[in-house]
């Protein structure tokens, strides 16, 4: 199969390409970035989608979030499903990736670590168990190049978290501009942004006398680029169109 890197010359894009080397199954084609000079490059690289000159048979996109309009035109134009990685989308954003997902196999995830995915179902059974008992709070890091904050990944996290309390809890993004007492409903979300680091996701349960901590972190932006490469294999698979994730991944293995 094709894959093409939307965002090839980035950080991503580079994990991606030796992600893709090494594997048996998936071929790298091209690459979409406009930043990027196509004569450092083994494949051909456009500016645009729009001058996208090869078969494609799975997009994987780790851009920014200004790229969705030519990302989406050239996928439903050709009818190529898409791996959705970037972050830090707009509601009006989102609501056009789900009206492309009834035409096209998109696949969306903030966090294509399995691990993470773990994570989340593990917050999902602490919520649980522990009930209206604890206050709980996510702290999240990165690197000090990540635009969006919080990550998406954390927010990820909160809203399946909150689905365990019928989605009655309030998320509190840091707490300089509250000045009062924590309430009970509180989702408290935290970012911290520096150095090189990749990526760590710290949930806290906190109730009395004790601390329950999930935590993961991401040493290498290899384990990304593998969780994306399986999801185009995984969407390549597909008869229907729709919006899929990791959820669904993990269900299909």
């Amino acid at each position: 199969m094709n894959i093409l890197i939307y965002g090839i010359g980035g950080k991503m894009g580079k994990m991606l390409i030796d992600g893709l080397e090494k594997d048996t199954e998936a071929t790298l084609i091209g690459g979409v970035d406009k930043f990027a000079d196509p004569s450092k490059f083994d494949v051909p690289v456009f500016k645009s989608a729009s001058e996208i000159n090869v078969k494609v048979d799975a997009l994987i996109d780790f851009s920014r979030a200004d790229a969705l309009d030519d990302i989406l035109a050239y996928a439903l134009k050709n009818k190529v499903p898409c791996v959705i990685c970037t972050t830090g989308y707009s509601q009006e954003q989102l609501a056009q990736i789900n009206e492309a997902s009834k035409i096209i196999p998109i696949f969306r995830s903030s966090n294509m670590s399995l691990g993470i995915n773990l994570l989340i179902d593990l917050c999902r059974k602490a919520s649980q168990l522990l009930g209206e008992d604890c206050d709980i709070e996510i702290v999240e890091q990165h690197h000090n190049q990540k635009v969006d904050a919080p990550s998406g990944t954390a927010i990820a996290i909160a809203d399946a978290i909150n689905e365990e309390y019928q989605n009655q809890k309030e998320f509190v993004y840091g707490r300089h501009e509250t000045n009062k007492k924590r309430e009970k409903k509180e989702i408290g979300i935290h970012a911290v942004r520096g150095g090189t680091i990749v990526g760590k996701h710290d949930v806290l349960f906190i109730s009395q006398d004790e601390v329950v901590t999930i935590a993961h972190e991401a040493q290498s932006r290899a384990v990304f680029a593998r969780g994306a490469i399986r999801a185009a294999k995984y969407l390549t698979t597909l008869t229907k169109p729709g919006m899929y994730n990791m959820q669904d991944l993990v269900k299909s293995i």
